[in-house]
């Protein structure tokens, strides 16, 4: 006959242990010492097993003839309740051990290994000032969105946007790092785009001084990437275009024979023309064998159809050990070129403006166009291109490399 509840809470002990049954295999055992214990007899693989449902009344009857009725389904889709029960129960330790810090740590010595130490020491110390504190206790699997934008917010409030964006973004990767270790199930913070306020413009990092090129030149020579990512990199300050424009270069747009690159500028839609120094026609003779099979001069990594991503030449410099925040960015070879070009090389600013793809109206008007001071730009690329290599080469004082540029390029101040 089933068990009742009068009858669970007046079973008493006697001399030995003693068993009643409810049915189904559910039983309640009682100890001489008075406990009352939920248990399964059950049979699997041809043994005869048991199962413990917790000590009465913790677990009343209805509870344990639900875990009967739970393991009885387990057992009709030939699984062992006791094996489930202790892989659920690792399942439960394991998630507990994977906090969001254990995680992001193990994220952090794997993923950032090869990125610059000032790099890597700003990722670390914005996890541990702004995520840890709140988030780095908590298992990775059951950290929602709402936690993660609680922790953000904290961070724009006392003004610092752009690191709230920066936090947002290493959140992103460790979880998406937990995703493929299979730690956690979901990414909770990629359902946060537009939940902060965007991120304040500021200048692009540009380095414009002649005697801090050099070394950055050779920082640049020496980056740890792949080889179409070294010659964006290495063409980047020799074309100072816009980061778009270099990475979205296409073959049938550049003309070796010529030592021209011309394309439409996207921000504009107007055509340009970009005389190419014999460095340059160096750079792309020397990765064409690589990537001339493909439409994009720097195609992606993953989708060759694709041009390279949008952050990769400023990605490669951090690896380099160059901050992008404090000293260059890809965008900032525009202003290293206009300032040095014009400050020492004596070149006029209309000429630069012109190869800068700025719209420039001349006196009566007339806007940009793509041929205008051309002869100008042609000896003002070569000229830059080799007082850039001179600086990397770092073999001359800055004030002779300015005076045997202008004696070479014939002009004066």
């Amino acid at each position: 006959m089933p068990l009742t509840d009068l009858a669970v809470r007046n079973a008493k002990p006697t001399g030995k242990t003693h068993r009643l049954w409810d049915g189904g295999g559910l039983y309640l055992e009682i100890t001489p010492a008075g406990s009352k214990l939920w248990r399964l007899k059950y049979r699997y693989d041809g043994k005869e097993k048991r199962l413990s449902f917790g000590k009465y009344p913790d677990v009343g009857l209805k509870d344990a003839r639900a875990k009967r009725d739970d393991a009885r389904k387990l057992l009709a889709d030939d699984i062992d309740p006791s094996a489930h029960k202790k892989a659920v129960k690792a399942a439960r330790i394991e998630r507990a051990a994977n906090t969001f810090e254990a995680v992001a740590r193990e994220w952090f010595e794997r993923m950032m290994a090869d990125n610059a130490k000032s790099h890597k020491d700003k990722v670390i110390a914005r996890l541990e000032n702004d995520i840890f504190p709140w988030l780095g206790k908590r298992p990775i699997a059951e950290i929602t969105a709402r936690e993660v934008l609680a922790c953000l917010r904290r961070i724009e409030e006392r003004g610092a946007r752009d690191t709230a964006h920066r936090a947002m973004q290493n959140c992103s990767a460790v979880f998406r790092y937990a995703v493929t270790i299979g730690t956690a199930e979901t990414n909770p913070a990629a359902h946060l785009k537009g939940a902060l306020p965007p991120a304040r413009p500021g200048h692009f990092a540009a380095v414009t001084e002649p005697e801090q090129v050099g070394p950055l030149l050779r920082k640049m020579e020496e980056v740890n990437a792949t080889f179409p990512v070294k010659c964006a990199l290495r063409l980047a300050p020799y074309v100072f275009c816009r980061p778009v424009e270099l990475r979205t270069m296409r073959w049938d747009e550049v003309h070796l024979d010529a030592a021209e690159w011309r394309y439409v500028v996207g921000k504009t839609q107007t055509p340009h023309l970009v005389p190419l120094a014999s460095q340059a026609v160096a750079i792309l003779r020397e990765l064409q064998p690589l990537t001339g099979r493909w439409a994009y001069v720097f195609p992606g990594r993953d989708d060759k159809k694709q041009p390279m991503s949008g952050n990769t030449v400023n990605v490669a410099l951090r690896r380099a050990g160059i901050s992008t925040r404090d000293e260059q960015t890809g965008h900032g070879f525009r202003a290293m070129a206009r300032t040095i070009l014009h400050e020492r090389l004596g070149v006029r600013p209309e000429v630069i403006e012109h190869q800068l793809a700025h719209s420039v109206p001349d006196p009566l008007g007339t806007a940009y166009n793509r041929t205008r001071f051309l002869d100008d730009r042609r000896k003002m690329m070569q000229l830059w291109a080799d007082y850039l290599d001179r600086l990397r080469d770092g073999g001359e004082k800055d004030a002779e490399l300015v005076s045997k540029s202008l004696d070479s390029a014939g002009e004066g101040r």
